[in-house]
């Protein structure tokens, strides 16, 4: 019987394993030189944790900005299912200055240029309320890729600071490693979505279980393979 070869795969310039390794070991470096960011014992997985990053005041400009501009969390089309993502959320003007002066200390934190980021994030869970487990990398396979993958490309690196600490529940999961981290008020947590090579790393799954009591507060910034802010600005 005549032996068949697989077409090889398509190379995808957005969603490039040697630009994403090389973030991988570039912010890797960054984070093990910071003596105030401490390296979790994940198996698999690098998972840092910066405990009081953001401070008290600081922490309550954002979760205001929130609750004055929070509308019901979306999915990509195409991914929708119910109950899935229940909480409240908004983009974050990257131009307010107290927005502006926050993204820039996190980046710094990564090494990363700040340009090559989302804008962050604000969400919102009150009781009840929660993000099933997901992952923040692309597939590439989703028809949303059509669209994200030119701008921006691939997400590398997730950071994201709790705000507040609810009564109960409200734990950020990780459930393919067995970590659960409990939501405190000013706590930088920055995982990375790849594996050294550059390729997809699915046990960073993680999800926002659902709040007991109280309200959770989050921010979250996701930084991009590419110059995000150029791709994603209008041409004059």
């Amino acid at each position: 019987m005549e032996e068949t070869l697989a077409p090889p795969k398509k190379f995808d310039p957005n969603n490039d394993p040697a630009k994403l390794s090389k973030i991988s070991k570039f912010v890797t470096k960054r984070l093990a030189a910071n003596s105030l960011v401490v390296d979790v014992e994940a198996p698999g997985v690098q998972l840092y944790v910066y405990q009081g990053f953001l401070g008290p005041a600081d922490c309550k400009i954002l979760i205001d900005k929130i609750d004055a501009d929070a509308v019901p969390s979306t999915l990509y089309k195409g991914t929708e299912q119910a109950g899935f993502r229940t909480s409240y959320s908004c983009h974050l003007s990257r131009w307010d200055p107290d927005v502006g002066r926050i993204e820039a200390r996190m980046s710094d934190v990564l090494g990363i240029d700040n340009d090559f980021a989302e804008t962050m994030q604000g969400q919102r869970y009150q009781v009840g309320q929660e993000f099933k487990a997901h992952h923040d990398f692309f597939h590439p396979a989703q028809d949303y890729w059509q669209q994200e993958g030119p701008a921006g490309g691939q997400r590398s690196w997730t950071a994201m600071i709790f705000l507040n600490e609810p009564e109960e529940g409200g734990n950020t999961e990780f459930p393919n490693i067995g970590i659960g981290v409990r939501p405190q008020a000013g706590m930088l947590l920055i995982w990375n979505n790849m594996n050294m090579d550059g390729t997809l790393n699915y046990k960073t799954l993680h999800s926002g279980t659902p709040v007991q009591k109280g309200t959770k507060y989050i921010i979250t910034k996701w930084y991009r393979q590419n110059n995000w802010l150029e791709l994603t600005t209008p041409k004059s």
